[in-house]
C-alpha cells in the first residue's frame, strides 16, 4: 500500500465565516494565516511519516486497540480468502501486539493536539484539523475504499457547513429575544408597581370605610340605648300615673261617702229648717244622689279610658324625637348598604387583580424559562474608546436595550462622521417612505442633544395620538358605569334583580337618542325573548361580568357594536350633508355648518373639539363662527373623516324633524 501523502484539507485552504460564541461574525481568513506555520511544519513531518506509516508495502492486520488482547479473525466461511487460509489461521498465535502504523498515528495525533493553541475562540475548529488529516491518510492508503470514505467525509463537511449557516441565521433572533425579554420585564415591573399602588389605595379606602362603618354602628348602638332608656322611663311614668289614678278614685269615693253622711245627719237634726215637706226633700235628695252617682260613674269611665293617655305636648315631643331617630336610622342603613356594595365591588376588583397578577407571574416564569442568558456587557470595555472607565460612565443606569444603542453608537460613530455625504436610496416601493430620496444627501452629523430633542418631539406627538384613541375607551366605560347606576336605582330591594320594564327604562334614560329597534336588540342581548313578559326578573350584574379570558358578555359587546355603527352612520350623514367625494377638499366653515345641520344639539365646546380633530388644529387657533375665510383652512374630506373616526363621536341631540325618544 502506498505511503500516505501530506494533504491540505478544504478546511485549511478555504476562507469561511464562523459564528463565534459571543455573537460577533469573524472571517476565517485570519485563521489560515495563524495556522500557516503549523501547516508547513505538518507537511514536513508528514513527508517523514509517509515513509514510516507503511511497513513492507501493506498495513498491519492488527484489529485491536491495545497490545496483548486476544483477537479472532471473523471472516465469512464462503469467501475465497477464508478457504485459502482455513488451514493456516489456526496455526497463528491468538494474541498479537499493536501495529507500528497505529502507534505512529496515535503519537502524531497527540503531538498535533499539544501544539494547538486552544485559548482562541476557534479552538474547536483547530482541534478538528488533526483528526481530518488522520482521516486523509486513511483515504489515501485505502485505495479500494477511497471513493466511499471521500463521500463520507464530504457529507460531514456539507453538514458542518449547513450547521454553521444555520447558527449564523439564528444569531439575530438571539439578540431580538434579549430585547423582547427586557421589554417584557420592564412592562411586568411597571404593572407590578401599578398593582401595588392600586392595592395600597384600595386597602386605605377599605380601612376608611371600615372605620366609617364602626362609627355608624357605634352611633346606632348609642341611639338604640337611648330609645330603650326612654321606653323604660315612659313605662315607669305610666305605672306612677296609674297608681295615682287609683288612689284618686278611692279618695273621691271616701269624700263622697263622708259628704252623704254629713247631709243625712244635718237633715235628721233640723227637719223644720227648710220649711218644706221632708218626704219631698227626701225624694229630691234621692234623685240628686242618683244623678251624682251617674255623673261619678261617667267621670270614672272617662278617667279609666283616658287615664293612661299622655299629654299632647309630651306626645308631640316624643313623636318628633322618634322621627329624628328613624331618619338617622334610615340614613345609616342606606350608608351601610352603599358601603356593602362598594365593598363587594372592591372584592371583585381585588379578585380580578389577583387573577391578572397570577397570569403575569406565569408569563414571567415562561419568559424566564425560555429566554437566553443575559449578555456580559463587560466585554464591551475593550471596544469602546476610553476603556473601562468611559464604558462604566456610559452604561450607568441603562438597560440592555439602551446599552445596545450606546454600543452601536460608539461603534458606528467614527464611521458615520467620516462621511460628509450619503447617496440616496431612490423611490422604490421596498424603501421606507421616510428614506426615499434620489441624489446626494449631506451628512448633518447631529449631536446627541439634537437626536434627543427630535425623539422627544416624536414621542410628544405619539402620546397626543394615543390619548385621542384612549378617549373612546374611557367614554365607553363611563357609559357602562352610568347604565349600571340607572339599573341600581331601579333595584329598590337591593337584590341585584330588575324587571324587563326597568331594563328598557334604564336603556332609554342612558341612551335617549337611540332608536327603538336598537333598544330592542340590547334587551334581546340581555336575555329578553318574544315570549318573555315585562315582569320577568333579570340579574343585571351578570350583564357586565367578564369570562376567564377577559371577554365581555353579549350585552356589552352589542353596546360596543352599536356605538361603532352609530359613529359610522354619523360620519356618513356628515359626508352626505357636505355633498362631496372623499378626494375633494373641504373647508372648516362647511364642516361646521354640516355638523350643526345633522346634529343641532351640539354645544360649542363639543363642536370645536370635533373641528380641532378634523383639521388637526388646537382649539385656541380655531376661528370664531362668522370670522372664517371661505378658503382659509382646507383639508381633504377623507383625511378629515379618518381623524373624526379616531375620537369619541356621538350624537348630542335629535334631528329637527325627529323627536327625542
Amino acid at each position: 500500500m502506498a505511503s500516505p501523502k501530506p494533504r491540505c484539507s478544504s478546511f485549511a485552504t478555504t476562507s469561511r465565516t464562523h459564528i463565534q460564541p459571543s455573537g460577533v461574525t469573524v472571517d476565517d481568513s485570519y485563521l489560515t494565516e495563524t495556522k500557516s506555520s503549523q501547516n508547513r511544519k505538518f507537511s514536513q513531518r508528514q513527508k517523514t511519516l509517509s515513509c514510516q506509516f507503511s511497513i513492507g508495502g501493506h498495513l498491519s492486520p492488527w484489529p485491536t486497540y491495545t497490545s496483548g488482547q486476544t483477537i479472532l479473525h471473523n471472516r465469512k466461511p464462503c469467501s475465497y480468502d477464508y478457504r485459502k487460509r482455513a488451514g493456516s489461521w489456526q496455526q497463528q498465535p491468538l494474541g498479537t501486539t499493536k501495529p507500528r502504523y497505529l502507534e505512529q498515528l496515535e503519537n502524531y495525533l497527540r503531538k498535533e493536539l499539544l501544539l494547538l493553541d486552544l485559548s482562541t475562540d476557534s479552538a474547536q475548529e483547530l482541534r478538528l484539523q488533526p483528526y481530518r488529516e488522520i482521516f486523509e491518510f486513511f483515504i489515501e492508503d485505502f485505495k479500494t475504499y477511497k471513493p466511499l470514505l471521500s463521500s463520507i467525509k464530504n457529507a460531514y463537511e456539507v453538514m458542518l457547513a449547513h450547521q454553521r449557516e444555520k447558527i449564523r441565521a439564528l444569531e439575530p433572533l438571539k439578540a431580538k429575544l434579549v430585547t423582547v425579554n427586557e421589554d417584557c420585564n420592564e412592562r411586568i415591573l411597571a404593572m407590578r408597581a401599578e398593582e401595588r399602588y392600586e392595592i395600597s389605595m384600595l386597602k386605605k379606602e377599605k380601612m376608611n370605610l371600615l372605620k366609617l362603618i364602626d362609627k355608624k354602628n357605634e352611633e346606632k348602638i348609642s341611639l338604640q340605648s337611648e330609645v330603650s332608656k326612654l321606653r323604660k322611663n315612659l313605662a315607669e311614668e305610666y305605672l306612677h300615673y296609674l297608681s295615682e289614678r287609683d288612689a284618686r278614685k278611692i279618695l273621691i269615693a271616701d269624700l263622697n261617702e263622708l259628704r252623704y253622711q254629713r247631709e243625712d245627719m244635718s237633715l235628721a237634726q233640723s227637719p223644720g229648717i227648710w220649711g218644706e215637706d221632708p218626704v219631698k226633700l227626701t225624694l229630691a235628695l234621692k234623685m240628686t244622689r242618683q244623678d251624682l252617682t251617674r255623673t261619678q260613674m261617667e267621670l270614672n269611665t272617662m278617667k279609666a279610658n283616658f287615664g293612661d293617655v299622655v299629654p299632647r305636648r309630651d306626645f308631640e315631643m316624643q313623636e318628633k324625637t322618634n322621627k329624628d331617630l328613624q331618619e338617622q336610622l334610615d340614613s345609616l342603613r342606606g350608608d351601610y348598604e352603599e358601603v356593602c356594595k362598594e365593598h363587594e365591588i372592591l372584592l371583585q376588583l381585588h379578585m380580578t387583580t389577583l387573577k391578572e397578577r397570577d397570569q403575569f407571574y406565569s408569563e414571567l416564569q415562561e419568559i424566564q424559562r425560555t429566554s437566553t442568558p443575559r449578555p456580559d456587557w463587560t466585554k464591551c470595555e475593550g471596544v469602546v474608546a476610553g476603556g473601562p472607565d468611559r464604558w462604566q460612565m456610559l452604561a450607568e443606569g441603562k438597560n440592555s436595550d439602551q446599552l445596545v444603542d450606546v454600543l452601536l453608537e460608539e461603534i458606528g460613530e467614527g464611521l458615520l462622521r467620516e462621511k460628509d455625504f450619503f447617496p440616496g436610496l431612490g423611490y422604490g416601493e421596498a424603501i421606507p417612505s421616510f428614506l426615499r430620496f434620489d441624489g446626494i444627501m449631506e451628512n448633518k452629523k447631529p449631536t446627541k442633544k439634537d437626536v434627543v430633542n427630535l425623539l422627544k418631539d416624536a414621542w410628544k406627538e405619539r402620546l397626543v395620538e394615543e390619548q385621542r384613541s384612549e378617549s373612546v375607551y374611557i367614554k365607553q366605560k363611563e357609559t357602562i358605569v352610568q347604565l349600571l347606576k340607572e339599573m341600581t336605582n331601579a333595584d329598590s330591594q337591593n337584590e341585584g334583580l330588575i324587571t324587563m320594564e326597568n331594563l328598557s327604562t334604564a336603556l332609554k334614560s342612558t341612551f335617549p337618542f337611540k332608536r327603538e329597534e336598537r333598544i330592542q336588540q340590547l334587551m334581546e342581548a340581555g336575555g329578553w325573548h318574544s315570549n318573555s313578559s315585562n315582569a320577568d326578573l333579570l340579574n343585571y350584574h351578570s350583564l357586565f361580568i367578564e369570562d376567564e379570558e377577559g371577554q365581555s358578555m353579549p350585552f356589552v359587546q352589542k353596546l360596543w357594536e352599536q356605538y361603532m355603527d352609530e359613529k359610522d352612520e354619523y360620519l356618513q350623514e356628515l359626508k352626505q350633508e357636505l355633498g362631496l367625494e372623499l378626494h375633494d377638499k373641504v373647508t372648516l366653515p362647511k364642516v361646521r355648518e354640516a355638523l350643526m345641520n345633522i346634529d343641532p344639539g351640539l354645544d360649542k365646546q363639543t363642536l370645536n373639539s370635533y373641528l380641532s380633530q378634523a383639521f388637526q388644529l388646537p382649539m385656541t387657533e380655531l376661528p370664531e363662527e362668522g370670522e372664517e375665510k371661505e378658503e382659509g383652512i382646507v383639508e381633504q374630506l377623507q383625511i378629515a373623516l379618518e381623524q373624526l373616526q379616531m375620537i369619541d363621536l356621538r350624537r348630542m341631540g335629535p334631528r329637527e324633524q325627529e323627536p327625542a325618544s
